[in-house]
């Protein structure tokens, strides 16, 4: 019997190229015998809907086409379930299908893995009754974004610029409170960041070294610089080499708990919730078509 496929297109997504990408991928999916549902919201909640009850329904799969939001999108319909996420990347982090070594220029390219119908077994990070993928950013960071969907000018990566730069002249050392497994503390800090991988944002490699099957969650804080020194340790966020500087401090736990006034926290690109947060590493939850052998967070 064949499988049975539930395709989810954000058409908006990569500027349109979700949607150029939605008819090469039904096309490629349909040709290798495989059973396809194709399905698109007008919103995302609608999409949500959507591609919760195709789970419900008993597909073997949900494959999404967008970025790092649809990612996010579809995790929440499959995680501890079993059913499979396929990951056609369309937007322009593409965070998650670097984990998964997915082509990010191919759309066609990307569903080979699904297939092939390899997957491999990793970890989401849980807060409440939502997950994600990546990092959480609850600082600096979570701060541009608010900036940035507050402006209506201009479009696309320029107004995260400005944002950033905006954010940059005012922004002052937050207090936080964090609890470790237990273990509480307190300081002033930049940024905490929470990661389930490695990186966000398109390759900003905030949480460099963590693993997506090790049971654990990786939690980065950036404790108090200057303006300038910000600036100048930003790029090295690309490489992962900001990880020698000497207001950086890396935990690996099983669950946290930040907190700090005023702070609205952004996952997987998407805003995600009002600190104070616990966050717990949900191991397994997530089955994922993927190239090649175990999982690693790259």
């Amino acid at each position: 019997m064949a499988r049975d496929i539930a395709l989810l297109t954000n058409p908006t997504s990569g500027k349109g190229r979700g949607g150029r990408a939605r008819a090469a991928v039904l096309e490629r999916l349909r040709g290798a015998g495989l059973s396809v549902r194709d399905l698109s919201g007008r919103d995302a909640d609608e999409a949500l809907d959507l591609a919760r009850a195709a789970v419900q329904d008993g597909v073997d799969a949900l494959v999404v086409i967008g970025g790092d939001g649809m990612v996010h999108l579809g995790v929440q319909a499959v995680a501890t379930t079993g059913t499979a996420l396929g990951i056609v990347p369309a937007g322009t982090g593409n965070d998650v299908a670097r984990y998964f070594d997915l082509p990010r220029k191919d759309p066609v390219a990307a569903v080979e893995a699904v297939v092939r119908g390899t997957t491999r077994q990793v970890d989401l990070a849980m807060a409440g009754s939502k997950y994600f993928a990546t990092v959480l950013c609850a600082g600096f960071d979570a701060l541009v974004n608010e900036r940035a969907n507050r402006m209506t000018w201009p479009k696309g990566q320029m107004r995260y610029n400005l944002a950033t730069l905006s954010e940059l002249r005012v922004f002052k050392p937050l207090h936080y409170t964090l609890d470790l497994d237990g273990r509480q503390v307190t300081l002033e800090a930049m940024m905490v960041s929470v990661g389930n991988g490695p990186s966000f944002g398109g390759g900003l490699r905030i949480t460099e070294g963590a693993l997506l099957d090790d049971g654990m969650l990786d939690v980065v804080v950036i404790k108090p610089m200057s303006r300038t020194s910000l600036v100048k340790t930003y790029p090295k966020l690309f490489s992962g080499t900001h990880t020698s500087h000497p207001q950086y401090e890396h935990h690996r736990v099983r669950s946290v708990t930040v907190a700090s006034p005023g702070i609205t926290t952004y996952a997987d690109g998407e805003r995600f919730g009002d600190l104070p947060l616990t966050v717990e590493c949900a191991a397994g939850a997530l089955t994922v078509y993927a190239e090649g052998g175990a999982a690693s967070g790259v």
